[in-house]
């Protein structure tokens, strides 16, 4: 049998994009940072997104059906931090500036990508729901550089400045 600790510890190795996700309807609007997130088809366009059930904002998810996803550039590192962190929500939104798309979940204004979409389906996974998701809109920016998480500690990717060699 595998070890909760030694597959976490394995995953640790599995780079991800840093991703903030989040709802607004009835049930307020909320937010969380989340790895898991995954494309699952173009036709339709469908993401699946893992949320812990503890969260103490995962009720709110389930009773708004919507949420966006937004891919942090190299420069939102204390975003993911506040959207990690034991900040209420309205705390957590004071980091960055929001707006909504179709759905009406907020977005931030500069994510690399953000993908607005309709819960779909919900599968209850161990301790994780998985949020099948359709994506309604799309809004992408002209940032080069994305945060990703690795062995426990974030790193950028993308078009980095070379310097040049003579």
């Amino acid at each position: 049998m595998i070890e909760a600790t030694d597959f976490r510890d394995g995953m640790s190795l599995l780079t991800t994009a840093v991703n903030v996700i989040t709802t607004e309807g009835s049930a307020g609007t909320h937010g969380f940072t989340a790895s898991a997130v995954c494309s699952v088809t173009d036709t339709p366009p469908t993401l699946l997104v893992c949320m812990n059930q503890t969260s103490r904002s995962h009720a709110h998810f389930i009773e708004n059906k919507i949420l966006s996803v937004n891919v942090l550039g190299a420069q939102h590192e204390s975003i993911s931090n506040a959207f990690a962190s034991k900040l209420s929500s309205q705390e957590r939104f004071e980091y960055g500036s929001w707006s909504p798309l179709k759905t009406g979940a907020p977005v931030l204004e500069d994510a690399l990508v953000s993908f607005d979409c309709e819960i779909e389906d919900i599968q209850q996974v161990g301790t994780h729901s998985v949020f099948m998701c359709r994506v309604v809109a799309i809004r992408q920016s002209e940032q080069e550089e994305s945060l990703v998480y690795f062995n426990r500690a974030y790193s950028r990717v993308g078009q980095v400045d070379q310097a040049e060699t003579a």
